[in-house]
């Protein structure tokens, strides 16, 4: 029994074209949400492995509607290629088009990477959105990259026999290493100053007050990089530890999850956690969508 359709949407942001598919669940769901996957660049609807695809099929058998599209600059969308901070436009235009087509209540962000962080930067400013899962947000800077190099690869390089049999079989350009070591423990101790998504992240972060789900791969560096910006700030670590937040690791995945096991349980925590975390905030949607206006 088919539980869903695809279809292709075409809508209009500041003039250009984006275009995108929609997954429209025919199965009743209590849900009265949809979800927009925000794709990561440099990539389009589709995903690393089908992942976006792949996702929004589980999300419609689990009777959850859902929107992948292209933003502009991006993929089969029109218009000149733009940065992750620069998107804002192109989201609302989604929620608008999620809402319009599937006529729901809401939607629920869901990013991979920068596109995590470019949902986490808009949702505050937009009432419709009940929610976002970031997975393995992007928060690069100098000194936290080099924070997250310096423990989490040159320190497990240092235990690692394959380091160790390199040394020993001369395979090693100890000039490059020694090179790409001081460069990480200079960056260490750098100004961060320049990288205002970090701060636009923050603010967005503290006014949104809605469910937050927050995945990570076990084995990749954005995601600790991500955790280091966390410890860095008492804030961040209050509102990372909230009780809208949700944190999920998956063992041993990598950044795009590119296998079934870890793409398999990634689609079903996200389901869960919609039905459980979202669906209960929904019960108050309209207050909260009116206290908002």
């Amino acid at each position: 029994m088919e539980c869903s359709s695809e279809r292709f949407v075409v809508f209009e942001c500041a003039g250009d074209q984006c275009i995108g598919v929609l997954t429209e669940a025919h199965r009743t769901s209590s849900v009265n949400v949809g979800l927009i996957i925000v794709v990561g660049g440099p990539q389009y609807r589709v995903g690393s492995h089908r992942q976006f695809r792949l996702l929004a099929h589980a999300l419609g058998q689990s009777g959850i509607s859902s929107l992948r599209f292209d933003y502009r600059g991006m993929g089969d969308s029109d218009g000149e290629v733009r940065s992750f901070d620069s998107i804002d436009a192109d989201l609302k235009a989604s929620v608008d088009t999620l809402l319009k087509e599937t006529g729901l209540s809401g939607a629920v962000l869901w990013g991979l990477c920068d596109g995590a962080s470019a949902a986490l930067m808009y949702a505050s400013d937009d009432p419709r959105v009940a929610g976002v899962v970031a997975v393995n947000p992007w928060a690069h800077a100098p000194k936290t990259r080099a924070h997250t190099l310096l423990k989490h690869y040159y320190r497990r390089r240092l235990f690692s026999r394959e380091f160790w049999s390199k040394v020993l079989a001369g395979g090693l350009d100890f000039q490059r290493s020694r090179k790409a070591l001081m460069n990480a423990v200079r960056a260490g101790v750098s100004d961060d100053a320049g990288f205002g998504y970090l701060s636009r992240m923050q603010a967005s972060w503290e006014a949104f007050r809605r469910p937050i789900f927050f995945v990570f791969g076990e084995n990749d560096l954005t995601a600790r990089e991500f955790e280091q910006w966390i410890r860095s700030d008492a804030e961040r670590r209050g509102l990372f530890c909230s009780e809208l937040s949700t944190i999920y690791f998956v063992p041993a995945a990598d950044h795009t999850f590119s296998s079934r096991e870890w793409r398999d349980a990634l689609a079903a925590r996200t389901i869960e956690w919609i039905k459980s975390r979202v669906e209960f905030h929904d019960q108050n949607w309209e207050t909260l969508r009116e206290g908002t206006d």
